[in-house]
């Protein structure tokens, strides 16, 4: 009753999965409640795992009305309660992930999904160790009613000159927003490094340190993102992992660098050399193998393929190369005892475990099969694309050559690979239905 009478929200927690499209559900439960879900877990619908982008059901995916709206189990993955501290009154969150009823691998789950590729790496005495570096654009909150980017009033009132790139002028106009994501980032024990000013007006690029722990990794990530979202809200911004938000300036990327350790703690990509081993060259070879497959994790939405053109900073060919970044693969110039791969293809939208899963599954292929990368490439390779290595330039393209890759379903498995490739084709069926402003623009009362 003083509770009530005083008005001070009781503490709150948050308990929430990730879904196929990298989107957080779950439910708002008393904190005293922590204990109890650590322990027993909760239930919520299959379905909700491969819901569209609107919420919908995809049909034909066993999830839904084929299994009568079943539940999972959701078992909780974090050790303990995080504070939230963007609210202002105490509330914490959980993260969790949904097996079936019997506690068995739910393909839905994009966090079993990676946890099913390394187990394939601990059965061989390997431990990847991963980073994430995310793009994203701040924009002010009007953006929400204009449905469109707004510019954010932080940015110089003019444009003529503006510091962009790596600018730390540009990192002090929106100090307030980047602080409070760094102690954000503390209290919930992110490892997040350095943050640069990107190339785009209100772009900027947060790198994670790496871990041995590629789930954490993936987990870091998600949170991140969920991190950088509600803080720049409540300082009136909104934040935007979308890969294309501005049709004439820098997408935004979700760069993986990742190196591989045996059972006595070395780095099998290392060999005292800068070309690295013929472990790193095989694990090139895998990648570059399934890239074409792997496209739709890695650009899964409409938008997504914007960002995928020529000089525009993302890959655009299935290449690789040392220190170039107009590559899909990249060997970064470092000590031995650092010698990684950097993958550059996929969006800041993209699903942060379907993305590592990807890359870690192909590359442990190609270390098994012995896979030839060929040769690096070198200088511009935007001027020197050939159709051999081109990657798919469409939405389309790519379900099509996720849904009819071998290699891609004896990586990830027939499940994901069905489930994934009807959520997006469902996807892309909405919105060919819908007709632009721009095509009415253009063609109405004209043609």
């Amino acid at each position: 009753m003083d509770q009530l009478s005083n008005n001070t929200p009781m503490p709150e927690l948050d308990i929430f999965i990730t879904d196929l499209n990298g989107n957080q559900r779950g439910k708002r439960v008393p904190a005293s409640s922590a204990n109890k879900f650590l322990e027993e877990g909760f239930k919520m619908p299959r379905s909700v795992m491969g819901l569209d982008f609107w919420g919908e059901d995809v049909e034909g995916t066993s999830c839904a009305f084929e299994a009568g709206y079943s539940d999972g189990l959701c078992q909780i993955v974090s050790p303990q309660p995080m504070p939230i501290p963007w609210l202002d009154h105490e509330h914490y969150q959980m993260m969790a992930m949904m097996r079936q009823l019997d506690g068995s691998y739910f393909a839905a789950d994009p966090r079993q999904v990676l946890e099913s590729v390394l187990q394939r790496y601990t059965a061989k005495g390997l431990t990847p160790v991963v980073a994430a570096e995310l793009e994203f654009y701040l924009f002010d909150r009007a953006s929400e009613q204009k449905n469109r980017p707004v510019r954010s009033a932080l940015l110089p009132k003019t444009r003529f000159n503006q510091p962009n790139p790596y600018a730390l002028q540009h990192l002090e106009g929106f100090r307030p927003i980047l602080e409070a994501i760094r102690l954000a980032c503390q209290l919930q024990g992110i490892p997040a490094d350095s943050i640069i000013s990107e190339f785009g007006e209100g772009q900027f690029e947060v790198n994670l340190n790496h871990v041995s722990d590629a789930l954490l990794a993936a987990d870091y990530a998600v949170l991140f993102k969920r991190i950088v979202h509600n803080v720049a809200y409540k300082y009136g911004h909104l934040a935007s992992f979308m890969a294309k938000p501005y049709g004439d300036d820098m997408g935004s990327g979700m760069h993986v660098h990742f190196s591989i350790l045996d059972r006595e703690g070395k780095n099998i990509f290392s060999n005292g050399t800068a070309t690295g081993s013929t472990a790193l060259l095989h694990a090139v070879g895998g990648i570059l193998k399934a890239m074409q497959g792997s496209m739709l994790i890695f650009a899964p939405h409409l938008n997504s393929w914007r960002r995928l053109r020529p000089s525009n900073c993302a890959p655009v060919e299935a290449n690789w190369g040392y220190e170039n970044r107009t590559v899909s693969v990249r060997i970064p110039d470092s000590p031995d005892i650092a010698r990684r791969i950097e993958h550059r293809v996929a969006g800041a939208d993209a699903n942060p475990y379907l993305v590592i899963a990807a890359i870690l599954s192909a590359a442990l292929y190609g270390m098994e099969q012995h896979l030839d990368p060929g040769a690096a490439s070198t200088g511009n390779t935007y001027t020197s694309a050939t159709a051999a290595k081109a990657l798919p330039t469409q939405w389309y393209e790519a379900i099509g050559a996720l849904r009819t890759s071998a290699l891609m379903r004896e990586l990830l498995g027939d499940g994901f690979v069905d489930l994934f490739t009807a959520l997006k084709q469902q996807e892309l069926d909405k919105f060919s239905s819908r007709i632009t402003d721009a095509e009415y623009e253009t063609y109405l009362g004209v043609v």
